[in-house]
C-alpha cells in the first residue's frame, strides 16, 4: 500500500515561521507526521522559535535543507555550485545545526532546489554526503532534463556510486511554488517537458485558489496508488503555502482525501527506516 509523506523545504526567514505555525495546526486536526527540511541558518536565527513550534511533536521529523540553500550542484535554473569547501560547509553546518537545536540525530538531507538525475554520477559529492552522516538525501526533485513536473520514481541505493548505504527518497510531482508563480527568477514555461507526461496535470496559468491545487494533488496521489509506489511526497515550501492560502485550506482538502483512502501517512526518516529492514 502507498504511504504519504507530508513534507515542507522550509527555507525563508519569517515568512516560514508564520506557516509553519498554521501548518503545525492542520497536522495536530488530521493527526498527521510530517517532515521539515529547515535551513541552518533559519535555525541560527529562529532556533529558539522552531524548537518551540515543532520540537515537541514526535510525530515531526526535523531534517537539514543544507546550511544556507546554497546549489551543490550546478543547475540551470538555481544556479552553479561554489567550490568544494563551501559546499562541504553546507552539508555538515546545515546537519549540526538541526541536531544541536532539536537535540536529536538528523539522517535526511534535502539540497536547495534539488535536481534531474539526484546525486548520481558526482561521486565527490556523494562522498562528502555520507561523510556528513547522512543515511538518506531527498533530492531527485524534477522531471528528466530538469522540467516539471517531477516523475514517480522509486528509493534506490547510491550502489554504483560507491555508497550502498546511503539512499535516495525522491519527491513527486511540482514544486507548489512553481505553479502559483511565486519564483519571479523562473518562467514556468520554460520548464514544463513536452510532450508532458503528466498533461492533465499542466495548468495553463498559474493556479489560483485552493481547490485548484488540490484537484493537481489529487491526480498525482491517485496516480502513485495505481503504480504502487511505496510512497508519494509533494514538494511544498511553508512560504508559498502561508502567501497562497493563508488559512491552509489545500492542506485540509490533501489531508482528508488520504485519510479517505486509507493511505497511511508517515515521514522520510521512517521510509529510510523501512528500507534499512
Amino acid at each position: 500500500m502507498t504511504r504519504y509523506i507530508a513534507a515542507y523545504d522550509t527555507e525563508k526567514a519569517g515568512d516560514c515561521l508564520v506557516a509553519c505555525k498554521k501548518i503545525r495546526a492542520m497536522h495536530e486536526t488530521f493527526d498527521f507526521p510530517a517532515t521539515f527540511f529547515i535551513v541552518g541558518k533559519r535555525l541560527e536565527e529562529e532556533g529558539t522559535e522552531y524548537r518551540a513550534l515543532l520540537g515537541d511533536v514526535p510525530a515531526f521529523e526535523i531534517a537539514s535543507h543544507t546550511y544556507s540553500h546554497i546549489i551543490l550542484r550546478d543547475h540551470p535554473f538555481c544556479g552553479d555550485t561554489p567550490d568544494f569547501e563551501t559546499r562541504k560547509r553546507e552539508l555538515i553546518l546545515g546537519k549540526e545545526l538541526v541536531e544541536q537545536t532539536f537535540q536529536r540525530a538528523c539522517p535526511g538531507l534535502r539540497p536547495g532546489c534539488g535536481f534531474h538525475n539526484a546525486l548520481r554520477g558526482d561521486r565527490w559529492l556523494i562522498d562528502r554526503v555520507s561523510e556528513a552522516g547522512f543515511g538518506y538525501v531527498s533530492s531527485l526533485l524534477w522531471g528528466p532534463e530538469t522540467t516539471m513536473p517531477a516523475l514517480f520514481e522509486k528509493p534506490f541505493a547510491y550502489a554504483e556510486d560507491g555508497h550502498p548505504e546511503l539512499w535516495e527518497l525522491p519527491g513527486h510531482g511540482w514544486h507548489e511554488n512553481l505553479l502559483k508563480a511565486h519564483n519571479v527568477t523562473v518562467n514556468v514555461r520554460r520548464i514544463v517537458a513536452w510532450p508532458s507526461p503528466f498533461p492533465e496535470a499542466v495548468p495553463l496559468r498559474p493556479i489560483s485558489s485552493p481547490e485548484e491545487e488540490f484537484a493537481i494533488n489529487k491526480l498525482f496521489i491517485d496516480r502513485a496508488v495505481e503504480l504502487d509506489l511505496p510512497f508519494v511526497s509533494l514538494i511544498w515550501h511553508p512560504w508559498s503555502l502561508g502567501r497562497f492560502d493563508p488559512a491552509m485550506k489545500m492542506l485540509a482538502l490533501t489531508f482528508a482525501y488520504v485519510r479517505e483512502l486509507g493511505l497511511q501517512p508517515t515521514t522520510y526518516e521512517q521510509e529510510w527506516k523501512r528500507l534499512l529492514q
